[in-house]
């Protein structure tokens, strides 16, 4: 009898924390580039979504829909588009993929300066050579994907330097075609709005408290930042 209670009441602990389980499930589309950065290679977008999809996984706030799939979905979301299939039976998005959101990323500024060389590097260390700075800018979404509302919207800009007398030390770095950016500032750049993307998005998608008042704050500063570069009447 002991056990048959015990058992129960591990089933039910178990259905309680299954359904308190409210993390929101999301699926990172391909990034865009909307600048002429030399970096961008054919599969670059791919590589930036998967690095973002690890990011919010690492927050162990979201469930992510592995990409692969996503990609199933929107060329089903392209049959039913074009006509081919009845309405009644056309792909829906969130019925499909079991996504709540839609998060898409988009690059809207790229700027590099100075040149890097002359220094000394061995496994991963570098020291010395000429400065170079790299600012980045990425534009993120998150779309409802039942009502296609863009639910949160945000611009994260980052700014990297590298060289001089400085010594750097970068062991993980990129894969694939950002790879030769590992030890760059624009590696970095790159990294950090990532990250600061991760943060914001679980900040206003989860965990909802004083971190809100954090990024407002920050977005007045990037706002007036942006603003006081230029003339305004």
């Amino acid at each position: 009898m002991k056990k048959i209670m015990f058992m129960l009441i591990v089933s039910l602990l178990a259905s309680v924390a299954f359904a308190k389980d409210d993390r929101p499930v999301v699926a990172v589309l391909e990034f865009k580039n909307e600048t002429s950065a030399s970096w961008w290679y054919s599969g670059v977008g791919r590589e930036l979504s998967d690095m973002l999809s690890n990011e919010l996984l690492g927050t162990g706030v979201f469930k992510v829909v592995e990409r692969k799939k996503l990609n199933s979905v929107l060329s089903e979301q392209d049959l039913g588009a074009s006509g081919r299939v009845s309405k009644s039976s056309a792909a829906k998005m969130g019925k499909i993929t079991g996504a709540q959101y839609l998060v898409t990323g988009s690059v809207s500024h790229f700027e590099e300066s100075g040149k890097s060389g002359g220094g000394l590097s061995f496994k991963g260390f570098s020291v010395g050579g000429k400065k170079k700075t790299a600012s980045l800018a990425i534009d993120i979404r998150v779309i409802n994907a039942t009502t296609g509302e863009i639910e949160y919207a945000r611009t994260v800009e980052a700014t990297s330097k590298s060289g001089g007398m400085s010594l750097g030390f970068n062991k993980r770095g990129f894969g694939g075609k950002l790879g030769k950016e590992k030890k760059t500032p624009t590696g970095k750049a790159i990294r950090a709005v990532l990250i600061e993307a991760t943060d914001y998005l679980a900040c206003v998608m989860y965990d909802q408290d004083s971190c809100m008042k954090e990024y407002r704050a920050k977005e007045r500063r990037r706002r007036a930042k942006t603003k006081s570069a230029v003339d305004l009447d």
